[in-house]
């Protein structure tokens, strides 16, 4: 295979009780039938609250289930929980084993690696790290072996939270430590990498829309496909909008698609019906 496309969705959010956030899943669903990638990826946030409301995870799954291509998944904090960090309170629905388990039980994996167009793909459960659980520490002894037999390939990485900001060394601050891969499992994760020949960190989370590139790393904020989340509660970082990304391996080259599914509207978080 000299060229692999693969779509990235992200922060679906879905739920039955959510019409408008499942209308623009429709409306990406219809994008990605028409063009037929060759993988379709959710970084993360399948489900709307899948630790509370497992049939969130169950219902996003079937509607996935529908796209006319592969697909592979990541846990985001509202899938399993999220993960503590060093200078913020405890998450109030903290990352567990037993919601990792749902997860798996639903999904089937929570990490993955695969070699397509001459490229090395490994997705990785950003919300275990930093817990102290069994699974943190055999996630990272097993990425320790893939990442010795990339044997030289480029290397795309996917997971649910962005590595940082702007740099490895962003300070961890009280309002936003919860937005990133926190420390110290960001720095042990960046050194593990620089063994690599990285060229892409492909992330969600945040609902904003970003791009850029960090010591020959591009990182691309994937935008969520259910809605925006208002300025009150979260400050401008990149693009506030919906949609999806494209992309376009080639041996040693990659392309990036910045997309709006066609029907795809900007709901902002505070015109959902949050009830039970």
């Amino acid at each position: 295979m000299t060229e692999f496309r693969l779509t990235q969705i992200s922060d679906t959010h879905l739920a039955r009780r959510l019409p408008t956030v499942i209308d623009n899943f429709d409306r990406v669903r219809n994008y990605i039938d028409a063009r037929r990638p060759d993988l379709v990826v959710n970084s993360g946030d399948v489900g709307f609250d899948g630790p509370t409301h497992r049939d969130d995870l169950e219902f996003a799954k079937g509607l996935h289930d529908a796209l006319a291509a592969p697909c592979r998944y990541l846990p985001g904090n509202h899938d399993i929980g999220d993960n503590p960090t060093e200078v913020g309170p405890a998450p109030s629905q903290p990352a567990t084993e037993a919601h990792r388990q749902a997860f798996l039980a639903i999904f089937g994996e929570d990490r993955w690696r695969f070699d397509a167009a001459g490229w090395c793909f490994i997705g990785l459960n950003s919300l275990i790290m930093n817990t102290g659980l069994g699974s943190e520490t055999e996630q990272f002894d097993w990425l320790a072996s893939q990442l010795q037999s990339t044997h030289g390939k480029p290397v795309a990485l996917f997971l649910h939270k962005p590595l940082y900001l702007n740099a490895p060394d962003d300070p961890e601050l009280v309002a936003t430590s919860i937005r990133y891969v926190p420390m110290p499992a960001r720095i042990h994760l960046v050194e593990m990498l620089r063994a690599v020949d990285l060229r892409l960190v492909a992330s969600g989370h945040v609902h904003q829309r970003r791009d850029f590139t960090y010591a020959h790393i591009r990182h691309i904020w994937a935008p969520s496909t259910g809605f925006i989340v208002p300025d009150r509660i979260q400050q401008v970082i990149g693009a506030k909008e919906v949609g999806l990304v494209e992309y376009r391996f080639q041996p040693d080259s990659f392309e990036v698609r910045h997309v709006r599914a066609p029907g795809q509207i900007d709901i902002d978080l505070d015109s959902l019906k949050l009830g039970p």
